[in-house]
């Protein structure tokens, strides 16, 4: 089959407002997705004092509803970092709720 366009100004007329409804359409998405993102991510700095462990700063900063080791876990994953690579006087990032 082979189409012919018949009107090409109106063919334009149609592209136009299909590349723009297209445009909206997903622009309205990516804006709700990524507003939600940024919605749940809230983040604090604790600078580590002698003694402490990502463990015990997972307790006291970490959601009281969250499994303590996925709180470790999320913080060694934030700050690029192992649990034994923690020292005093370092500044890291911990998720809070």
């Amino acid at each position: 089959m082979k189409y012919r366009i018949v009107n090409r100004r109106r063919f334009i007329i149609f592209c136009t407002i299909v590349i723009l409804l297209y445009t909206g359409v997903m622009s309205v998405f990516f804006s709700v997705v990524s507003s939600h993102d940024s919605e749940e991510l809230r983040i604090m700095e604790v600078e580590v004092q002698p003694g402490d462990t990502l463990w015990e700063l997972a307790k006291v900063y970490g959601p009281d509803d969250k499994d303590i080791r996925e709180t470790v876990y999320d913080i060694c994953s934030l700050n690029g970092i192992k649990a034994s690579e923690l020292q005093s006087g370092q500044i890291i990032k911990i998720q809070v709720d």
